[in-house]
């Protein structure tokens, strides 16, 4: 997925601010799942949804205002309710700017308690895996 750095997602000197790659790193798993043919607001009408648990993050080289920038999303291993994904922010210099590792629950959206991964999903996301 690209992505383009707007000025609302710098700092004063036209540097990414560092919790933005978060929100980079979440539209990126979000259209994933989209290219997997599952819509999160469709997911959430079947009281799936998706929890961030854990990330570690390491910020590389600083990303600044009108770069666009390339975000890999890896699935790296996937168990039952629990997900782990490997992602990385490459530069317009092809350096890597941000990665981390993010940790997804799935969750029941009413009880906010961990639910399986539904089997069609799953198996969707172990084939491109």
């Amino acid at each position: 997925m690209s992505i383009r750095v707007y000025y609302e997602d710098t700092d004063a000197g036209g540097i990414v601010f560092y919790a933005n790659y978060l929100k980079f790193f979440e539209r990126a798993r979000t259209e994933w799942l989209r290219e997997l043919g599952f819509e999160q607001d469709k997911l959430m009408e079947q009281s799936l949804g998706f929890v961030v648990k854990r990330v570690e993050m390491h910020n590389h080289a600083p990303a600044r205002f009108n770069e666009l920038l390339r975000i890999r999303t890896e699935l790296v291993h996937c168990k039952g309710a629990s997900l782990l994904f490997k992602q990385i922010i490459i530069g317009s210099q092809d350096n890597t700017v941000a990665d981390a590792e993010i940790r997804v629950a799935s969750v029941n959206v009413n009880t906010l308690k961990p639910t399986r991964v539904p089997a069609d999903i799953l198996g969707e996301m172990k084939r491109v895996d």
